[in-house]
């Protein structure tokens, strides 16, 4: 590639210098990135960076596999990139220069920016976590949970309060209670034309539910391998549901055998290290274990957050779920809940649960207090277009 052919790839009036420093970047500076730009100065350190993890051939083993090195790398991308390239960096080099084991010493947990996939890898490497590493991979998800419940917490409690507030009706509202919606639509035959208003005979209100009536809460958790952000959400969504004292919550998660956390949501630290990410997958195990929880099923809402690869025995896993429904249980499946998308997921076993009424889609952490909420006043869910 020449100059001019850069020239070309990013268009004649945005080829200034610039423009062509960005591009010396990305291509890395080999003989044929055709840019002829130098680079002087902060930029040298950046490519240094760059080079160091995406270079090819020797230019990649500039990072090496030594702690010291990978130190100073990492020192260097947080000082040169914003926080969000800096998380994408340490991913590629965790993929692609298989430099996880490394994450087994304290001085590189210190070292790192810590964020949702970081807790994942640490949950994957749990097993092979020596002592000493331990209490620093604890403060490294601590931070990372303690910024997603700052972040998700009070909206999560809004938006379910306000659902539950909403389960009984009255015919004498305060202002503030009064259902506006409702109201018009009880009395539109009072409409008056020449002022083109409803004259509100009769109010509706929202009333405040019993606190006698709680609303119970399963989440069923898919702890293979590639649920992993969705495993550090849920901790922290569970966790959040049990302080409230209206939804009695819990917190249940499988690959091919079933453990209930729930006696360890009051803290969601606790709940990620007691997840054990990898093996296969039996959500029919799962769900049985989840049915025989379930004591008021017309207050019962249960969540299953699996990409659906059914290892177990799927006649029965559709059995179950439809049985849950029959009984008057909210029925709710996310392929993941996480900020990544839709993941890979089996298609058929989608197609079948949405047969039974039972829509599946990947859900992001913002979504899901809407989701909850649609489920516990059993309206309609809503699902994203994307889904």
């Amino acid at each position: 590639m020449t100059t001019t052919d850069v020239t070309m790839a990013v268009g004649m009036d945005d080829a200034g210098p610039e423009r062509l420093r960005r591009w010396r970047l990305v291509l890395g500076g080999d003989a044929a990135d055709g840019t002829g730009q130098g680079l002087t100065g902060r930029d040298v350190a950046m490519d240094g960076a760059l080079g160091a993890l995406y270079g090819a051939g020797d230019r990649a083993a500039g990072l090496g596999a030594s702690a010291p090195s990978v130190a100073r790398w990492l020192g260097d991308i947080r000082r040169y990139f914003p926080s969000s390239v800096v998380q994408v960096m340490q991913r590629d080099a965790i993929d692609r220069l298989g430099l996880s084991a490394l994450l087994l010493e304290p001085e590189m947990l210190e070292a790192v920016e810590a964020d949702v996939h970081l807790v994942g890898t640490l949950l994957a490497l749990n097993q092979a976590m020596p002592e000493t590493t331990k209490e620093t991979a604890r403060a490294v998800v601590r931070k990372v949970v303690d910024e997603l419940e700052a972040r998700l917490a009070t909206r999560t409690r809004a938006a379910l309060t306000g659902a539950l507030d909403r389960g009984a009706r009255v015919s004498r509202p305060r202002h503030h209670d009064i259902d506006w919606n409702r109201t018009i639509a009880a009395n539109l035959k009072h409409y008056l034309p020449e002022y083109g208003t409803v004259v509100p005979e009769r109010l509706v209100g929202y009333g405040r539910a019993s606190r006698s009536v709680r609303k119970e809460v399963i989440l069923c958790v898919d702890q293979s391998g590639s649920m992993a952000p969705s495993v550090v959400y849920a901790s922290v969504f569970g966790a959040v549901l049990a302080s409230m004292r209206s939804i009695a919550t819990r917190l249940v998660v499988f690959d091919t055998a079933v453990a209930d956390l729930t006696d360890l949501l009051d803290d969601p630290v606790d709940v990620v290290f007691g997840t054990r990410l990898g093996g296969g997958t039996d959500i029919n195990r799962a769900l049985a274990y989840c049915q025989k929880q379930i004591t008021r099923p017309a207050d019962t809402v249960v969540v299953l957050i699996s990409d659906l690869y059914e290892g177990g025995i799927r006649n029965e896993m559709l059995k179950r779920v439809a049985a849950m429904k029959a009984s008057g249980v909210q029925f709710v499946a996310l392929l993941a809940l996480s900020d990544e998308g839709a993941p890979a997921y089996d298609r058929e076993h989608a197609a079948a649960l949405a047969a039974l009424g039972v829509p599946a889609f990947a859900c992001t952490p913002e979504l899901f207090p809407e989701i909850m909420a649609a489920a516990l006043e059993k309206r309609p869910l809503p699902v994203p277009d994307t889904a």
